[in-house]
């Protein structure tokens, strides 16, 4: 029954998210636009950028030191890569952590209205009503959109791997292949890291939505959720931490419990029994 009651609220919520164009074209574009700008970079320092101005860019201790992170992982297949090369590398390795960014920024836009708007329309109360439990309610509205992201996150990689093959040289192209590290990195992101930051970001973006009275201060509330993203991506980046597999595991389990946590606290702060009364 739990399931069900689940699959209602997911069903409703896409009814009411793909009603319109703008919102439909929100959830694809936005996700296209990352992707578009990564290969942008990817292209811009292939085509115009040439080794002296590499060496300069190299020389500076964070992005020097995030190059040795890489060299720590594939040290056979960088070897014999040259300067640019290594640069197209290290910029390939770091698509899927730019990829987090896609249900994080979908999130800000979609969870924290989820209940905000239905207070301003008036759908909450009759949906309250119903033998739905706060947590499947809460889930639902988080799954609704975190599904989406997650599918569009998939279908962006997808893209990416089309884009680079016609970019990167053939060289960077089979270092990649030849990585072990390198492609369970990738596969950890995809089938944990993506997942996983999609429901917490939704998740998240629901409490703000379901604490806040309008959806100005909901959104402002959200945008916190975005900050751990990128730092993620500066520390990797930076070489302030190299995330290896057993690495990017760990970081796995820890989202886990804390969708289980955020879960938790969601459904003792949306406080069921008084939100209409304090929403009149």
């Amino acid at each position: 029954m739990a399931y069900k009651r689940i699959k209602n609220v997911i069903k409703k919520e896409w009814e009411l998210t793909f009603k319109t164009l703008n919102d439909g074209l929100f959830i694809t574009l936005l996700p296209l636009l990352i992707v578009a700008q990564v290969l942008g970079i990817i292209y811009a320092v292939k085509s115009f950028v040439g080794e002296g101005t590499l060496e300069e860019i190299m020389s500076n201790p964070m992005l020097k030191k995030a190059m040795d992170n890489l060299h720590d992982m594939m040290p056979s297949e960088i070897s014999i890569l040259s300067l640019a090369e290594r640069f197209q590398l290290l910029l390939v390795s770091q698509f899927p952590y730019y990829l987090l960014l896609i249900p994080t920024m979908i999130a800000i836009s979609f969870a924290t209205f989820s209940i905000v708007e239905e207070k301003q329309t008036g759908t909450l109360e009759p949906l309250l009503a119903t033998p739905v439990r706060t947590w499947e309610l809460l889930l639902g509205k988080a799954l609704s959109g975190a599904i989406p992201a997650i599918v569009m996150s998939w279908i962006c990689v997808v893209i990416f791997l089309f884009g680079i093959a016609f970019l990167i040289s053939k060289s960077v192209a089979q270092a990649c292949l030849q990585s072990p590290m390198l492609a369970f990195s990738w596969l950890i992101s995809l089938v944990f890291l993506v997942p996983l930051i999609s429901i917490l970001s939704f998740m998240l973006g629901v409490i703000s939505s379901s604490r806040s009275t309008d959806a100005k201060s909901a959104q402002s509330i959200a945008l916190f959720i975005i900050f751990p993203v990128f730092a993620l991506i500066a520390i990797q980046l930076t070489g302030i931490l190299a995330l290896k597999p057993l690495s990017l595991l760990l970081f796995a389990v820890i989202l886990l419990l804390a969708d289980i946590l955020i879960l938790r606290l969601a459904v003792k702060l949306f406080q069921r029994e008084t939100i209409i009364i304090r929403w009149k």
